[in-house]
């Protein structure tokens, strides 16, 4: 099962388009990516996700954080603005922090929610608040894993959204179990994406990427199979760096579908060019980053 939109030609037709830039263009014309996450113990999640955007492209990068964090986690990634978002006695996020991330979400092109953001009620709170809003999102990590507490969450969602779920996570919210998923790959993510658009109450498009050997892509109809990548990205942190490059792809004008494939693809390059110099074993999601460029440049080669 595949679709011609995830061949590489069409990779070549997207990268080439996106690389276009016109002299007299400024940073507003590439697209604002608001990244929400981060918590104690977890302020590199986030950064990690900015800087990919970045460097994927966008031109506007913000992290909303909550408030004990929200320096430390700036101070790793200096291309990108912060905001404080207010916190409980104990560091989880607070009700103020929905309309501390709704308000800054009406000036964004997209939303990246959930690396390092940990489960709460409050992180769930913004999660909930997220699927209501217009603008598209990509949901990754623990955004994912706040789901589970929110009843009806996809009848209640009306925004576009691109979920980033490794097996893992696919389990938790299908009920299913690892070992099942990946026994199917394919399979499991196709069954889960309709059943997530079936009660919907929203046109807005669903796509899900199974992260993984072989990242899948689909939107419940079409699929498309990864083939870059390799084991040295089994490392803490790649997940992020993939949710903040296909954020900056739809900020940049892509659709969901073709910035999820493309993303994929570009993310599992930069790790293969990564690995030519530094190895499997030594490789880390900041090495992922910092090749990016060079998976953008060979892929318009």
């Amino acid at each position: 099962m595949s679709d011609a939109s995830g061949e590489h030609g069409d990779f070549f037709e997207l990268v080439s388009s996106l690389s276009q830039r016109q002299r007299e263009s400024h940073k507003g014309d590439f697209g604002r990516v608001l990244v929400v996450g981060g918590a104690r113990g977890m302020i590199g999640a986030p950064a990690l996700a900015a800087n990919a955007a970045l460097r994927g492209g966008a031109g506007l990068v913000t992290i909303a954080a909550p408030e004990p964090v929200q320096l430390s986690v700036a101070t790793l990634c200096l291309c990108a603005t912060s905001i404080p978002l207010s916190c409980r006695p104990d560091g989880t996020l607070g009700p103020s922090a929905i309309r501390q991330v709704l308000d800054p979400a009406e000036e964004s092109d997209v939303l990246a929610v959930g690396p390092g953001m940990g489960v709460s009620a409050g992180a769930a709170g913004v999660v909930r608040a997220v699927l209501e809003q217009d603008a598209p999102v990509v949901l990754d990590a623990d955004g994912l894993n706040n789901l589970l507490s929110i009843d009806h969450w996809r009848e209640i969602r009306r925004c576009p959204i691109v979920l980033t779920p490794h097996p893992g996570e696919l389990a938790r919210l299908t009920g299913a179990s690892p070992a099942d998923i990946q026994a199917d790959r394919e399979r499991a993510a196709m069954d889960a994406a309709g059943d997530w658009l079936e009660p919907a109450q929203t046109d807005a498009p669903l796509v899900l990427v199974l992260k993984g050997a072989g990242t899948v892509v689909t939107d419940g109809e079409i699929v498309y199979v990864n083939d870059t990548g390799n084991p040295g990205m089994a490392t803490g942190g790649t997940g992020d760096v993939l949710t903040g490059l296909i954020a900056a792809l739809i900020a940049q004008g892509l659709s969901l579908w073709d910035a999820a494939c493309l993303g994929a693809h570009i993310h599992g390059l930069a790790g293969d060019l990564a690995v030519e110099d530094l190895g499997e074993m030594s490789l880390t999601a900041l090495d992922v980053v910092d090749y990016i460029p060079d998976a953008l440049g060979q892929a318009i080669e």
